[in-house]
């Protein structure tokens, strides 16, 4: 289940939030049509997604998998807003060490330290894209569990082709080793990894309740084992 990871009182004091109600409203003529040159990219989006057609653009009343609504799901927590809106998306360095001090107390971490689980379990998780999709074919967790998509991001074994938005994680284990410190840092990445870089796009895996301590376990595995294709 997704959480919402509130950060640290201090980024309400830096941020100005745009959209305070949560969406923007265009102003209509009399003819009731709205002026789409008129509004910001962010007024546009904001209107496509909540207003247009009566809101009926998406069918944000549908329930999603982790609780609560499609629209529920589209609004920013107060990490989002702080990373999108301030100074054009760069927040300041007073905000971004909020973000960092509250992303590191999003963390929780196993009981008995972080190891390594089954690496077999990691290459299919790194690879399946299963998970949160809503629509006529809903992802259904009591019949498949969720994936973490890595590979949507990332190279990983060169038996299968990643994405090249994130870093390539190829080798991952056999260069960098399995020390306490790497160890802690992989985690960290997965579970929040504002931790090291505020307003990155990577997903809260683990702060948002996608991955559980278990899955992280066996995605590691499959980034450190010296068994793992990734090593290879």
């Amino acid at each position: 289940m997704f959480k919402k990871t509130p950060l640290a009182a201090g980024v309400a004091a830096f941020a100005t939030i745009i959209f305070a109600g949560g969406c923007a409203v265009a102003d209509a003529d009399k003819s009731g049509k709205v002026d789409y040159t008129a509004m910001t990219p962010h007024e546009l989006a904001e209107y496509l997604m909540f207003e247009a057609n009566g809101g009926g653009g998406f069918n944000l009343s549908q329930e999603v998998q982790e609780g609560g609504t499609a629209r529920e799901r589209m609004q920013q927590d107060e990490l989002q807003k702080a990373c999108s809106i301030i100074d054009d998306g760069k927040p300041d360095a007073e905000t971004l060490s909020a973000i960092r001090a509250a992303a590191q107390e999003s963390i929780v971490y196993p009981e008995g330290g972080i190891k390594l689980g089954d690496w077999k379990k990691g290459r299919e998780l790194a690879w399946s894209g299963f998970g949160y999709r809503i629509g006529h074919n809903f992802d259904d967790h009591s019949k498949r569990e969720a994936g973490g998509t890595c590979y949507n991001c990332h190279q990983l074994a060169t038996d299968r082709t990643g994405g090249t938005v994130g870093p390539s994680l190829t080798g991952y284990g056999k260069t960098r080793g399995t020390s306490d410190a790497i160890l802690k840092y992989a985690y960290d990445m997965i579970y929040n990894p504002h931790v090291y870089f505020p307003c990155t796009h990577m997903p809260r895996f683990g702060a948002n309740g996608m991955l559980t301590e278990e899955k992280i376990a066996d995605i590691m595995a499959y980034m450190f084992d010296p068994e793992s294709p990734v090593n290879e």
